[in-house]
């Protein structure tokens, strides 16, 4: 099958509560072995979607398409190509870990005589070969959560939801998890909602931000890097002289800011940044250049950005497939 298949096709999505609309005509599609980092403010409309691409609240407008399956058209054979990990997973905590497995096997309609091989292959994927017969109110935190998304990947699916999968975690096992997510990203579509912007980083290949139920910006990790960069540069010296004196002699300077640090970042006006040319007076002035290289935004500021108003709106979003 090719590497780009379409496996989540969302188009005009719209929901609507009295006269209240909290999703409106979102759109976007999830690829094979892509993994989508979805985020937004809380009220901005994302567990809402969610909810509605995984079958569980009707659309008011719009259409669901998974793996070529309309949602509402064909609910059953739609949702049997999707895994779902809500935040909190739906773990029988009395039973053991072989026992659970077993029953979301049949839940999930797997042929009696595939259960077994179903349930080794996702405790292999999940690391969890040798905690079959231990019981789940038993484990830890971190060993829960990929029973969590063993019972999600068990059916072999499509896509893949999960929703704030590394919660609560310490940094070895969200290390570890999001290993998997990747590992899952092979295979599947995967759907990744969290509020742990360095994990959308860490994991996904392309992130998209709801606000106020618009889809206000859905672009690769590569395209994000190059959108961190500013026309602003990081200034360290060896023997800084007075900002005033840098703004002097470096042209088309606007500001000029130090940091806590002692590093200077220099604010250029309309973005004339020329990197080569501020090196050699540097070097000229015999200040001692330690540094110079363009400011990055991190993911925050950009989200921050977004999503109170600073920077882009509904009709600039800049898509990439």
């Amino acid at each position: 099958m090719s590497p780009r298949e379409t496996l989540v096709k969302v188009e005009r999505l719209t929901r609507r509560f009295g006269v209240h609309t909290v999703v409106d005509g979102v759109d976007f599609e999830v690829h094979r072995g892509e993994v989508l980092g979805f985020l937004g403010p809380n009220g901005a409309g994302k567990t809402t979607t969610m909810r509605m691409i995984t079958g569980n609240l009707a659309p008011s407008a719009g259409r669901v398409t998974i793996n070529g399956l309309d949602i509402l058209d064909q609910p059953k054979a739609a949702k049997a190509e999707i895994g779902y990990l809500p935040e909190q997973p739906p773990l029988y905590r009395e039973l053991t870990v072989d026992e659970y497995l077993r029953f979301c096997a049949r839940l999930n309609r797997i042929a009696r005589g595939r259960v077994a091989q179903a349930m080794a292959s996702a405790k292999a994927r999940c690391g969890l070969g040798e905690v079959g017969g231990r019981l789940i109110g038993n484990l830890s935190k971190g060993y829960q959560q990929r029973v969590g998304i063993a019972q999600a990947i068990i059916h072999s699916p499509a896509v893949v939801v999960l929703d704030e999968p590394t919660v609560g975690l310490d940094p070895i096992q969200i290390r570890e998890i999001r290993h998997l997510i990747r590992d899952l990203g092979g295979e599947h579509s995967v759907i990744l909602s969290t509020h742990i912007l360095p994990e959308v980083q860490a994991t996904c290949d392309r992130v998209q931000i709801i606000n106020r139920g618009r889809l206000v910006m859905s672009d690769s990790i590569e395209a994000l890097t190059r959108r961190s960069e500013t026309a602003n540069l990081l200034l360290r010296l060896a023997r800084p002289p007075q900002a005033d004196a840098i703004r002097a002699h470096i042209p088309d300077i606007e500001q000029v800011e130090v940091r806590d640090d002692g590093a200077f970042l220099l604010h250029f006006s309309d973005g004339q940044a020329v990197p080569e040319t501020v090196a050699q007076i540097i070097v000229e002035q015999g200040w001692g250049l330690l540094e110079l290289s363009p400011e990055r935004r991190s993911l925050e500021q950009i989200f921050v950005d977004i999503t109170t108003g600073d920077v882009n709106s509904n009709s600039d979003t800049e898509t990439v497939a």
